[in-house]
């Protein structure tokens, strides 16, 4: 790839984004010339682009191995990163391998292997256990949030991928948190930092809810209703809280997403997706949702349960408030509850509570056909045109995988739709089309 100025404005007009922030024309420099760097600032920040562009320009197109390592901690975001990489059009092939999904599907993808490998350190390493691919010349390695990693018990898996990389050059480590100590095993030496951990946005407000009652499920409903139909999340400690709050909210006739840890991985992927293209409005999570999601700019967060530390306050709140952007997050704290004190406000919301439609006007369709089967979002789109009659205002967000794609259809005509287009030829596959 060309590391020129033209190659990365293409790229950038490709993310849509018209000009780098500080953090990321700072951390191009130094990872495009330093041996080792450490990157710290805060989530939403742009920190995936700010070491893709300097490590992705020292690519050579005619290797026939991986060139670029990324570990990450969660299925999420090697996903994302992947997304990522694939909408900068760089030629180069990406692929994301994770727990969660059939081993064989990664060898089948892996078979014409990718210049870029993304991956959850217990995949990743049980791929250099069988020997999947060749190391000889993995020259970069990026560890992206890799305090979470170390955090969630990856450390063995870490400390094992790196012993079989003898040949690293470059190393680039990320995270949203100050003051993590690095493993020795990680191998920096000289390493340059990036620190812009403390450039929180400033446009967030802190606000108080306080719950009469111990049990604050209907103050929750009645800030809800306050606030209205905009994207946020509420944040519990237990996936156990995650399901009391779901039940209710279901009662209520609120549509939603949950997101934690013990969920399936196509039921965490599906949240995600009705929440992007806004067939939910509202997703509830655990902190695994804190760091590293492709999700949209939100307008607030809720604490529903008080984090249990500093540094979780921290990242719930950075959901939020992103790059510039406004962004409230709200602490529902029952008038008995102790009040850690790294929550800091004075601001208590009066809430109003008044019953009103927490709708959204879209809801998802499955599309049983993807990449794989040459099907692209002009193919969907154009048979959603002209056999499903939809306007091009009515088309949504389209989500392309390998072996199938969602997309947003206004609710009132999804039926019609589907009952017009389903099993309709897409390239050469006859092709499902459901509401999800």
């Amino acid at each position: 790839m060309a590391n020129s100025i033209k190659a990365q404005q293409d790229i950038l007009a490709k993310l849509h984004i018209t000009k780098l922030n500080d953090m990321q024309e700072e951390a191009l420099l130094a990872i495009a010339n330093a041996e080792n760097t450490v990157l710290l600032s805060p989530t939403g920040t742009g920190k995936t682009v700010a070491f893709l562009l300097p490590t992705l320009a020292e690519l050579d197109a005619d290797c026939p191995n991986v060139q670029l390592l990324i570990l990450v901690p969660s299925r999420e975001l090697a996903i994302q990163i992947e997304q990522v990489i694939r909408e900068m059009g760089t030629g180069f092939k990406a692929n994301a391998v994770y727990g969660g999904r059939h081993f064989s599907k990664d060898k089948i993808e892996l078979t014409h292997t990718p210049a870029i490998l993304i991956g959850t350190p217990g995949r990743v390493a049980d791929h250099l256990r069988r020997e999947t691919f060749s190391v000889k010349d993995i020259k970069t390695l990026v560890l992206d949030e890799f305090d979470k990693s170390l955090e969630i018990g990856f450390e063995a898996e870490m400390s094992e991928i790196i012993e079989h990389l003898p040949y690293i050059e470059k190393r680039v480590l990320t995270s949203a948190t100050q003051g993590v100590k690095i493993p020795s095993f990680v191998g920096l030496t000289n390493e340059l930092v990036i620190d812009y951990s403390d450039s929180e946005a400033s446009n967030i407000q802190i606000k108080k809810v306080i719950s009469p009652l111990k049990d604050k499920r209907n103050t929750l409903l009645d800030l809800l209703y306050d606030i209205g139909t905009k994207p946020g999340i509420i944040f519990c400690n237990y996936k156990d809280t995650i399901q009391y709050v779901s039940d209710f909210l279901n009662s209520q006739n609120i549509a939603h997403g949950c997101f934690y840890g013990g969920l399936e991985q196509i039921d965490r992927e599906r949240a995600l997706i009705k929440f992007r293209n806004g067939t939910h409005q509202i997703i509830i999570a655990t902190d695994l949702a804190a760091r590293g999601l492709d999700i949209p700019e939100l307008n607030y967060i809720i604490h529903y349960q008080l984090p249990l530390k500093a540094e979780e306050f921290t990242h719930r709140n950075g959901r939020t408030a992103r790059m510039n952007a406004e962004g409230t997050a709200y602490v529902l704290q029952w008038e008995d509850e102790y009040l850690p004190d790294f929550i800091d406000t004075n601001h208590i919301v009066k809430l109003k509570g008044n019953p009103k439609k927490l709708e959204s006007d879209w809801v998802t369709l499955f599309v049983s056909g993807g990449r794989k089967d040459k099907i692209s979002k002009g193919d969907i789109a154009g048979l959603l045109f002209k056999q499903g009659h939809l306007e091009k205002h009515e088309l949504g967000v389209i989500e392309l995988k390998q072996d199938c794609a969602f997309v947003a259809v206004p609710k009132k005509k999804a039926n019609a739709v589907v009952e017009k287009t389903n099993n309709s030829r897409l390239k050469k596959k006859k092709v499902r089309i459901t509401i999800l």
